[in-house]
């Protein structure tokens, strides 16, 4: 059934080369799936061809008369040139996801009438009722290839681990015999190897290539504090050759880089899964070289592909050699040399212990979510969950998600609520928690024993990949310096200093509304806050630390934060200017906001008033986990003095701001007594 001439002709297509040759076992492995030689899992470096193989192995199989392919993946946003290179061979792909809603039933059509060669969807997809039933349902006894990429992700052991992967067990389980199957992933150790056997099936052929990557010139900088990184990059990014990707962990630290590096005259943007509708521009323009470099999240991960992409580097240290490795290895594909650099700051165990710590839901939370699903077994929706647990919305929606793809399901949706199944949760949920966490423990501990090298990086990385390091050449680029300008570094610590951060005031009250205030539904426009802005995040570089020394330590702002909120201020402008500065009062520590309060008013030349009271001690807001219990958390807990209030506009000064829910009512007070437009102002803003 395999044709050799036809391959290399769809190759050439595909690529555009009319000198293309395959690369060394691609053409085994669709020689392979077309011929039905049994399932193969293809776990090959980036930018290898993994998906020449599949796209020439579906064109192949439906010129001799077999059904449609299907393709589960993660990175459909991200397939854009994959899929522009399917059209050149003439495959038909389309895709069904939740960005193209008004094409289903034309897509679904064309699958009827047999006119689809492969259809993409994403693993969520499967857990669509709708999807099963209308599409999956009767394509089922037509599929002639099953691909599962970035197959990793189906491992427990997996970088990149997605839950509704899971349910591909259960598909594979009920496929026909004769269902040619093929799973591709670029990075895989011995332990995710294994566990994809267990799944995908026990005479599974495993086709591994070579993870040697001799382009790269591999790096490795302990620079601890971000004003040191920020400074790095200013010094060194524009003396690199050609165009990168610099790595954050959060999309704070996305944000932030690409501010100071266009401060610094840098073109680059920022790429983060918050960029939404614009990630296709700003691909096209890394991959067109209108930009110096993308400072991007993971957001900008598996999938894209600019073969002559000359630098990668990490602003922190990610929480693994595995995605390290998928990471970096997006440089020099076709360079003969490129740089793959890994800054470390101590900010970063912290982060990548935030993610270990979240990646499952705790014991208590699932208890908190069963008990009360328990106690309501007409079932609970998100919101409504919200107000009955002290959770956050999304460890609810994580701990929602887990448990309804445990086999067998303990909560099962009905319509837009959450109910009880008679199943109980299964002691393996707990024990495969608390194995993946430990993995993750020890593979943060790597990473760090990586930052220490001085040599022999690439050696590393391929051994904690259980792959053979062979003959490693040495560097092909020399290393770049190690420490920062001092001046660069004092122009990066003015520049934390800088920023300054709005937030939006609320617009509706809770649900379920506030009964002591006996407020719901919409708040009224002449009743709420102006939009408000925050000094600095919460312990971040630039002002936080000296928000939470002052907070924890000293019980005393400084001077140097009063200075700094007055030059906020006078920068932010908000007309109408305020006429008068008043604070959010506190029973536990009663003087620490009026006195900075005082101090900022004078500074501003305005008069201080305090104009609320707090009626009644409550837990801290920082106790509360979700929106819901912050506001009812303060129902009935704010008053107005009996001071009469001036009829103009005001300055409401605060030292935290996370959910808004303190502003929103004491500005509701103070408008419903006849004050002005109120603008409010925090020292510090908090949340992961």
């Amino acid at each position: 059934m395999y044709k050799a001439e036809r391959a290399l002709e769809l190759l050439k297509l595909g690529t555009r080369l009319s000198g293309a040759k395959f690369r060394e076992g691609q053409e085994e492995a669709i020689q392979h799936i077309v011929n039905g030689n049994g399932r193969l899992l293809v776990v090959q470096k980036t930018g290898w061809g993994k998906s020449f193989v599949y796209f020439i192995a579906t064109k192949l199989l439906r010129e001799s008369g077999m059904g449609p392919a299907l393709l589960i993946s993660p990175l459909l946003s991200l397939m854009r040139n994959q899929i522009a290179a399917a059209v050149r061979m003439g495959v038909h792909a389309e895709t069904i996801n939740s960005d193209n809603q008004d094409r289903w039933e034309e897509v679904e059509n064309a699958m009827g009438r047999n006119e689809v060669d492969i259809l993409l969807i994403s693993p969520e997809r499967l857990a669509n009722e709708r999807f099963r039933a209308q599409v999956l349902a009767r394509i089922s006894d037509r599929i002639a290839l099953l691909v599962i990429d970035e197959a990793h992700c189906i491992s427990d052991w997996g970088h990149d681990f997605r839950p509704h992967y899971r349910l591909i067990e259960r598909i594979i389980r009920f496929l026909p015999p004769n269902v040619r199957l093929l799973a591709t992933t670029a990075t895989a150790n011995d332990r995710v190897i294994d566990d994809l056997t267990e799944v995908l099936g026990p005479n599974l052929k495993i086709s591994r290539g070579d993870l040697n990557r001799p382009s790269l010139t591999l790096q490795t900088i302990r620079l601890p504090t971000r004003a040191e990184r920020l400074a790095w990059l200013a010094e060194q990014v524009p003396s690199l050759s050609g165009h990168g990707i610099i790595y954050t962990l959060t999309v704070r630290d996305a944000e932030q880089v690409s501010e100071w590096l266009k401060s610094c005259g840098l073109k680059v943007a920022a790429y983060t899964g918050e960029t939404g509708d614009h990630r296709p521009e700003l691909e096209d323009a890394l991959l067109q070289n209108k930009v110096k470099a993308l400072v991007a999240t993971t957001a900008l991960g598996m999938g894209f592909d600019k073969p002559d992409l000359a630098f990668v580097i990490h602003y922190q240290t990610p929480g693994s050699a595995v995605a390290y490795y998928q990471q970096v290895g997006r440089a020099g594909r076709a360079l003969d040399a490129a740089y793959g650099v890994l800054l470390s700051g101590q900010e970063e165990t912290d982060i990548t212990d935030y993610f270990i710590e979240s990646a499952f839901p705790t014991r208590h939370e699932v208890e908190e979510v069963i008990n009360a699903l328990e106690a309501t077994p007409e079932g609970l929706s998100i919101p409504q969950l919200l107000g009955v647990v002290n959770i956050s919305k999304g460890r609810i929606e994580k701990t929602i998600q887990l448990l309804s793809l445990e086999a067998p399901a303990p909560i099962v949706k009905q319509g837009t609520k959450w109910q009880l199944t008679p199943e109980t949760l299964s002691p393996t949920f707990w024990e495969r928690a608390n194995r993946l966490t430990e993995l993750r423990r020890l593979e943060q501990e790597q990473m760090q024993e990586y930052v220490g090298l001085t040599s022999g990086h690439m050696d590393f990385l391929i051994r904690a990949l259980d792959g053979k390091p062979g003959n490693i050449l040495p560097p092909r680029l020399p290393p770049l310096a190690t420490e920062p300008d001092i001046a660069l570094v004092r122009e990066a610590v003015a520049f934390l200093r800088r920023t300054s951060l709005p937030f939006e005031p609320r617009k509706q009250w809770p649900s379920g509304g506030l009964q002591h205030y006996n407020l719901s539904g919409r708040i009224a426009s002449g009743l709420q806050a102006q939009p408000g802005k925050a000094l600095c995040v919460w312990g971040d570089a630039g002002w936080g630390g000296l928000v939470r020394q002052g907070k924890y330590h000293d019980g005393y702002f400084s001077d140097e934060l009063v200075d700094a909120c007055h030059e906020l201020i006078k920068k932010w402008n908000p007309k109408p200017f305020p006429e008068w500065v008043t604070c959010i009062p506190s029973r536990r520590h009663p003087d620490l906001v009026p006195d900075f309060a005082r101090r900022l008013a004078e500074a501003l030349g305005l008069p201080f008033r305090q104009a609320l009271i707090k009626t009644e001690d409550r837990p801290e807001q920082k106790t509360m986990e979700n929106s819901t219990q912050q506001a009812r958390n303060i129902d009935g807990s704010l008053a107005l003095t009996d001071e009469v209030l001036p009829d103009s506009p005001l300055l409401l000064v605060d030292d935290m701001v996370d959910s808004r829910w303190t502003f929103t009512i004491a500005a509701w007070l103070l408008r419903s007594n006849h004050s002005g437009e109120v603008w409010p102002l925090a020292l510090a803003q908090v949340g992961n």
